[in-house]
């Protein structure tokens, strides 16, 4: 719940940001000056690709929350049993050991995006954020998928 209201909070902060950006870049180009006009686009650029990177983030969030919630509703969630530090993260050592059998599962059937999200959480106990960040992108493309098959 803690990461929730983060990410809210961050998405409020953003959003405020961008508008305010947005009006600063229309004050640009109503100036009429080719240079601030010029400083005005990309301004206005500026709020549309952070918009766009905002809402895909977003949406990883709460499409990675949906599964977290699917695989608990099976009892399929692996249990958080390995050894923390005083920072609350997992050993390194720990967590790579425990990461061969979620690599191996994946390695058995590539096509199973409950094998990926696992994987994806391995990534991430070992320290690993872009990698894991990866496998859950390739597990939710899989549950996607997965999911307009069997409509």
């Amino acid at each position: 719940m803690k990461g929730r209201a983060a990410a809210i909070l961050m998405a409020v902060l953003l959003t405020v940001y961008l508008v305010l950006m947005g009006q600063r870049a229309v004050m640009f180009v109503l100036t009429g000056e080719p240079v601030a006009v010029l400083i005005g686009v990309f301004l206005i650029a500026l709020p549309i690709v952070g918009a766009w990177a905002l809402i895909r983030e977003l949406m990883f969030g709460v499409r990675t929350q949906q599964l977290v919630r699917q695989l608990e509703s099976e009892d399929e969630l692996p249990v958080d049993d390995l050894p923390k530090r005083p920072s609350g993260r997992p050993e390194r050592a720990a967590a790579d050991a425990d990461f061969e059998t979620y690599r191996e599962a994946v390695e058995a059937d590539d096509t199973d995006w409950r094998a990926w999200f696992r994987l994806g959480l391995a990534y991430d106990a070992s320290g690993d954020r872009r990698r894991a960040r990866a496998a859950l992108r390739t597990a939710i493309g899989l549950e996607r998928t997965a999911r307009r098959a069997a409509a």
